[in-house]
């Protein structure tokens, strides 16, 4: 009987190993999508030179794109008013405003507290809004703990209704005849304050938050825009009005022409949840053999279809080797015999509910004055030799 049973460990070991090293190979032939000695051909439309260098520090270089995860040195970065160097022995965060208890938290009190992690992508909700910003989007793993249980210790009274974040980074902001300093704030409804994903998180794909990533505290909220993610955190006010502010009320709002009973009414709505969006990455060539890859994002996401030219829409492969409920999802489309010359490639995505990013003659764009929340489909020009 033992060596029976010996023999009965060894096999199923053995089968497990086959399993094991089967999964592994899988994760292989369907890693991100690169292979061996590859070229990547340059887009002819490149973005134009960057007038902001300071506001805009760092994009994503589309070209460059070669992993699921965006290294921390290549994470775009944006700052709206000052970028604050904080020194986080004296830094402490506050929690008031409609509370039954004010808390002050230092780095070392938020850390001591329930740990979770979350991968999510983030876009600024100006990403091709303009020529010379089309980088302006990562994917990273973000670690903090949770908001929803701190804002549940300070006990929220029953008229607070919204939850205003605060950062350290100001600038001197002008209203009418006055100017005033203000810092950068951002708000969200209560209900999707004390959303369990939500995070203040400290760290960055296993490193302390970078200084041009909100070191050493930010806001982390999975499924909104990069304005609501907000940086630099020192206060978190919760209130019993809706917060109007630079950049809830005058900026980083969205202007539309919408038709009513045959009339034209301007809406305006402020920049909040991301929506669904895909662009093509890099076109890679082989030998003779072309490849399209690309990214897409902003909702759950059913599948890439991709137009080159005027041709047909072709389903594109999506690859499932690494994903997040939050993160963007890497597809690729083999190009068979492309003619010489030049072409355009262009992307769409389609979400689970059946929603598709919209072209740019979509009226959702086309009648959009503003360049915030720009998911219209991204065409890019490549030209083949």
């Amino acid at each position: 009987m033992p060596d029976l049973q010996r023999r009965e460990l060894l096999v199923q070991a053995s089968a497990a190993l086959v399993a094991i090293a089967a999964f592994y190979t899988s994760r292989r032939a369907y890693a991100f999508p690169t292979r061996p000695s590859e070229e990547v051909i340059p887009w002819l439309d490149q973005p134009t030179e960057n007038p902001d260098p300071v506001g805009i520090q760092k994009q994503l270089v589309w070209e460059d794109l070669d992993s699921w995860i965006t290294p921390n040195d290549k994470f775009f970065s944006i700052s709206h008013f000052n970028r604050p160097t904080i020194d986080e022995k004296t830094w402490s965060m506050e929690i008031g405003g409609m509370v039954k208890k004010l808390l002050k938290l230092t780095l070392a009190d938020i850390k001591a507290r329930p740990r979770q992690e979350v991968v999510f992508t983030v876009e600024c909700s100006g990403n091709h809004g303009f020529p010379f910003f089309t980088g302006g989007i990562g994917n990273a793993r973000w670690a903090g703990t949770p908001l929803a249980p701190i804002l549940e210790e300070a006990g929220v009274l029953e008229n607070g209704i919204e939850v205003v974040f605060f950062g350290a980074d100001k600038g001197e902001v002008p209203i009418r005849d006055v100017k005033m300093q203000q810092n950068f704030a951002r708000s969200m409804s209560l209900a999707d304050a004390t959303n369990p994903d939500n995070l203040l998180c400290y760290e960055m794909n296993g490193a302390a938050l970078p200084a041009a990533n909100g070191f050493p505290l930010r806001l982390i909220a999975p499924g909104w825009y990069g304005i609501a993610n907000v940086k630099w955190l020192e206060r978190i006010e919760v209130r019993d009005t809706r917060f109007m502010s630079l950049l809830m009320a005058r900026d980083y709002v969205t202007i539309r022409e919408e038709e009513r009973n045959g009339e034209t009414v301007w809406t305006e709505s402020s920049v909040g949840p991301a929506r669904i969006k895909s662009a093509p990455a890099k076109v890679t060539r082989k030998d003779s053999d072309y490849r399209i890859i690309g990214a897409a994002w902003g909702a759950p996401i059913d599948r890439v279809e991709v137009q080159i030219d005027q041709a047909p829409w072709a389903p594109a492969i999506i690859d499932h080797s690494d994903e997040a409920e939050h993160a963007w999802k890497i597809w690729s489309l083999d190009w068979a015999n492309p003619s010489p010359g030049e072409h355009t490639v262009t992307s769409r995505a389609v979400s689970t509910t059946g929603q598709v990013q919209p072209a740019m003659d979509d009226p959702l764009i086309a009648r959009k004055h503003t360049y915030w929340e720009s998911n219209g489909q991204v065409t890019r020009r490549v030209r083949v030799v």
